[in-house]
């Protein structure tokens, strides 16, 4: 079964808002083997929810309408289904009832405008909302013949989920045909997303069952396969032979097979080679110790670190010195590999990071250009050091560089 989500208003079309609702209801509805095949934002303009909804209707089995249950003018959900499907709005005196007894649980008077807030869709069930005053509604009807399911429910997260949960769930599983969902998420490091799909297409184009997608970002692929069944196994199934067979192609590009962060994977290592870890920043501005501490239970293994960012701090912290730092400047392998050493020394951990570079737009010269970064990796028994040259913007080149440190301890400890 086909499910689209509407989000109604105007706000969430300006660059201050944004829908986080879908990805909740998303979740739910994949849970009972619903796939979300389109999401649209509409403004608050009846025309164009209108034609929103009538569109929707024309290509899914499920429609859910979030947002403009509200009191105000531009609140208009209700009118724009009505004219969508060519049915009427009533006014149920019950909620109106409703309506007048939660305004006197706040001893204020209900203003007038509140009342469209009882006005009820022909032939919908009225859903109630626990924690506002706009209920959602709830339509079984037929649309240029097929039958589709409807449901109006409210924007704001804390009414929007509980009712969704509540209300609608339990009507879905008894509407909703039974199939099942597997997923699976790979991830790998610093491959290429154009190398990655060239290695990984022919593989997954063979499983036309098994919906790939494929997402990059700063060094990171992640690779989410689902498979919708009327069988559970075999939907897990399906996707468990798909994802054995790109994890043997990726080889070492691959970092996680259930999904888990790279910075996750780093701890796990450390833990099972029950080391410890120090870092000294610079151009990353201590990006590495924040994505390393999220990790619930990182102080197990990470000792903690430096943010160097001066060559003073670079030589109080790490011990690097200021000859080094001159004969070779501060971005540069020697200074690096003095960062990963003097960290590693300072804080007693068994593995030290340092990291260097050029995040510019400033800063550059002829023969070190904005986006080279030197990282080095150092234990008592040797140093490695790599250089890379990134392009982008600063925060760009940022993240790439704490991506590939991260992925430089992964090989290491693998």
């Amino acid at each position: 079964m086909k499910a689209e989500i509407i989000a109604v208003g105007s706000e969430m079309l300006t660059p201050w808002r944004q829908d986080t609702n879908s990805l909740y209801l998303t979740e739910k509805l994949n849970e009972i083997g619903v796939t979300v095949n389109f999401k649209t934002i509409v403004g608050d303009r009846q025309k164009d929810l209108v034609s929103s909804i009538r569109n929707a209707l024309a290509r899914v089995d499920l429609l859910v309408i979030m947002g403009g249950l509200g009191p105000t003018q531009d609140d208009l959900t209700r009118e724009a289904v009505a004219e969508a499907l060519c049915i009427t709005l009533r006014r149920d005196a019950s909620q109106v009832a409703a309506l007048h007894a939660r305004a006197a649980t706040w001893r204020t008077t209900m203003p007038q405008n509140n009342l469209k807030q009882a006005d009820v869709l022909e032939g919908a069930t009225v859903l109630p909302n626990a924690n506002g005053s706009a209920p959602g509604q709830w339509l079984d009807v037929i649309f240029e013949g097929y039958r589709k399911l409807l449901m109006l429910i409210p924007g704001p997260p804390n009414e929007c989920k509980p009712l969704f949960d509540t209300e609608c769930m339990p009507r879905l599983r008894a509407n909703v045909p039974a199939r099942h969902i597997a997923k699976r998420t790979l991830r790998a490091a610093m491959i290429p997303e154009s190398q990655a799909d060239k290695m990984l297409a022919p593989i997954y184009t063979t499983y036309p069952d098994v919906e790939t997608t494929i997402l990059a970002h700063a060094g990171d692929i992640q690779l989410t396969l689902l498979c919708s069944k009327s069988n559970p196994e075999l939907a897990r199934q399906r996707v468990d032979e798909l994802a054995g067979r790109l994890e043997e192609t990726l080889e070492d590009w691959l970092y996680s097979s259930t999904g888990e962060s790279l910075e996750q994977i780093v701890l796990y290592y450390l833990g099972l080679r029950q080391s410890t870890l120090a870092v000294a920043e610079s151009c990353t501005g201590g990006m590495i110790a924040q994505r390393i501490t999220s990790v619930p239970g990182s102080s197990r293994a990470f000792v903690g670190g430096a943010v160097v960012y001066s060559d003073p701090l670079k030589a109080a912290f790490a011990g690097v010195s200021a000859d080094l730092i001159a004969r070779h400047g501060a971005v540069s392998a020697e200074v690096a590999e003095a960062l990963a050493n003097g960290i590693r020394i300072r804080t007693g951990a068994t593995l030290g990071l340092g990291i260097t570079g050029i995040a510019g737009p400033t800063g550059a010269t002829e023969s070190k250009p904005v986006g080279l970064v030197y990282i080095a990796l150092s234990d008592p028994n040797r140093t490695d050091v790599m250089d890379r040259t990134f392009r982008g913007d600063r925060q760009r080149i940022r993240e790439f560089a704490s991506q590939q440190a991260l992925d430089l301890i992964r090989r290491r400890l693998m």
